[in-house]
């Protein structure tokens, strides 16, 4: 297939970019500057500069594919807009066929909670408020759309886990928290091979947990990846100062799942251990 990527050298997308070509896929890439095409272009892509938020632009890109899948994330106040113009060009080329779009999730969506799954009540952290009106736009339309919602991603020492490893010349790590809080993991990697997985379905389906299984305390993961140093836990208040409020509020979320639904799909991720996750 002809698949158009968004986010294809990005933490995800380049994960993502390197299945598909393994897997035999044309990917087709918008990207916004000459770094970024060189970057596609040399994993084996098809880059063109362009800017995904003009919709009409998108539209027609989206209609010369037979796929696509939107992993590129601005991370910012312009979220919400930004998915939403992803959003309308999806739903004008696509809407009516059969061609699979995977639109990204994440489990923050969820909130707190010891045993989430994808039918879990909707309680996100101010930081990602605005995906549940965009994915329920999408689900509610004539799209063949399914929503991989990532756990916390880890891998090729990159992902948010780097937040647990001390400073150059430091021995001392600060917990985010008191660090009691649960962390659900997946591998970039183990995450790219759910996409793939997602999009040779014969039917859409709909929100699809990306996890691991494997949801460790911030404790345990900082012991992991930094051993030796000395932990020091800090008060919420402090780390929203440190870290700032909105991103503070979804990294102190308490969250566990085992990602049933991806398995039953057929997907099982490689690295399950909390020392490959984090450490590979």
């Amino acid at each position: 297939m002809k698949v158009l990527l968004t986010g294809a050298s990005g933490y995800i997308g380049s994960a993502v970019l390197n299945e598909l070509i393994a897997d035999g896929h044309d990917v087709l890439a918008p990207v916004r500057s000459e770094r970024s095409s060189d970057v596609v272009a040399t994993a084996g892509g098809e880059p063109v500069i362009g800017d995904v938020t003009d919709t009409t632009w998108l539209a027609e890109q989206l209609s010369a594919s037979d796929a696509a899948i939107h992993t590129a994330a601005p991370g910012d106040a312009t979220s919400a807009a930004f998915d939403g113009a992803i959003t309308d060009a999806v739903i004008a080329a696509f809407s009516g066929t059969a061609k699979p779009y995977l639109h990204t999730s994440g489990v923050w969506i969820h909130g707190n909670g010891d045993a989430l799954t994808e039918t879990s009540p909707l309680d996100p952290p101010t930081l990602v408020s605005w995906r549940p009106a965009v994915e329920s736009r999408l689900l509610s339309s004539a799209v063949a759309v399914s929503l991989p919602a990532p756990a916390v991603v880890v891998g090729q020492g990159k992902g948010i886990t780097g937040l647990l490893r001390p400073q150059p010349g430091e021995r001392e790590v600060r917990l985010i928290g008191d660090g009691t809080q649960h962390w659900t993991l997946v591998h970039v990697e183990d995450l790219a091979r759910l996409y793939i997985t997602l999009l040779a379905l014969d039917s859409p389906a709909g929100h699809v947990l990306g996890v691991s299984g494997t949801n460790p305390t911030v404790r345990d993961i900082a012991t992991v990846q930094s051993a030796g140093a000395e932990l020091v836990p800090e008060g919420a208040d402090d780390t929203a100062g440190r870290l700032g409020g909105l991103f503070a509020e979804a990294l102190l979320l308490d969250q566990q799942a085992d990602g049933e639904k991806a398995r039953s799909l057929g997907w099982t991720p490689k690295n399950t251990s909390l020392e490959d996750l984090v450490l590979g």
